[in-house]
């Protein structure tokens, strides 16, 4: 199993001087790679981060997309599904010529769009979604690069809260390249249990896995029921990654919305540090 760090841990929009200056940290903490977490296109020079990992010893794990309101490709907002489209090429494109293999998040909404909506409303939402994705595996399949959606808790999200919505829409979509990111956060607060979401996903389903604790510090630190979700992991063969996704109050857009009021350690490294001592005890 690999073990990686998201940039959104340190910084809301990643730049070149960020690779640079956190690659040998994130190297001699012990960690295999770095999950990128790209705001748009053209914030970091692509051949230049490659290098500077591989000259560290790392690689990128994966893209990790954020999706604001402009980019949301359950409609009704034409403007809106272009945009969350063309953003969605952008980082299938960079996941290819990073080498990072998938591209993982909420891609299918706007991360904050929660309300009720009737049945007859969310059925069309689904199937907008159904078509959309659909478009972006095509990208996804043309470039070797696979797309892991998320599901989210109930406060940034009213469409994928659980482990068996994502499957049913990886089911509805029919494309190979479609996959389930996990994360035990959002699995916290929303599955009956967390160890069941990860064997409904399954070996062929599960792409990514981001470790994060109920309160989202440091793995280990809190009430996620790990054992557990280990045992799941163990029992389908799990054999990729396992990236730590936690916040605190310094990075001050995140930590907005994310609702991260209070410092859960004394600092981002050593909650990284903290955190992937923690993973590679139980999982190595």
């Amino acid at each position: 199993m690999k073990f990686g760090i998201n940039t959104l841990l340190f910084t809301g929009t990643v730049k070149d001087e960020h690779i640079e200056e956190l690659s040998p940290k994130f190297k001699e903490m012990g960690f295999d790679g770095v999950e990128i977490a790209l705001e748009k296109k053209g914030d970091i020079d692509y051949g230049k981060t490659a290098r500077v990992l591989k000259n560290n010893g790392l690689v990128c794990s994966s893209i990790c997309g954020l999706f604001g309101e402009n980019r949301d490709i359950r409609g009704p907002n034409k403007e809106y599904i272009e945009g969350g489209l063309s953003y969605i090429r952008d980082c299938l494109e960079a996941c290819s010529e990073l080498g990072g293999g998938v591209l993982v998040g909420p891609v299918y909404s706007a991360v904050g769009r929660a309300s009720m909506v009737p049945e007859k409303e969310k059925k069309v939402q689904w199937d907008t979604v159904v078509e959309n994705l659909g478009k972006a595996c095509r990208w996804a399949e043309e470039l070797g690069v696979y797309i892991a959606i998320e599901p989210l808790n109930r406060f940034e999200t009213d469409f994928i809260n659980i482990c068996r919505d994502a499957v049913r829409m990886c089911n509805d979509v029919g494309s190979k390249m479609l996959k389930i990111h996990l994360d035990t956060f959002h699995m916290s607060v929303e599955e009956k249990n967390s160890a069941m979401a990860v064997l409904d996903a399954g070996k062929e389903l599960l792409y990514m896995v981001h470790a994060s604790e109920n309160d989202r510090g440091a793995p280990g630190t809190g009430q996620v029921h790990w054992k557990e979700i280990v045992d799941a992991l163990r029992r389908i063969d799990y054999d990729k990654w396992v990236v730590i996704e936690s916040f605190t109050p310094e990075n001050k857009v995140i930590a907005r919305a994310a609702s991260i009021w209070r410092q859960t350690e004394e600092s981002d490294f050593i909650l990284a540090q903290k955190g992937l001592r923690f993973l590679k005890g139980l999982l190595s």
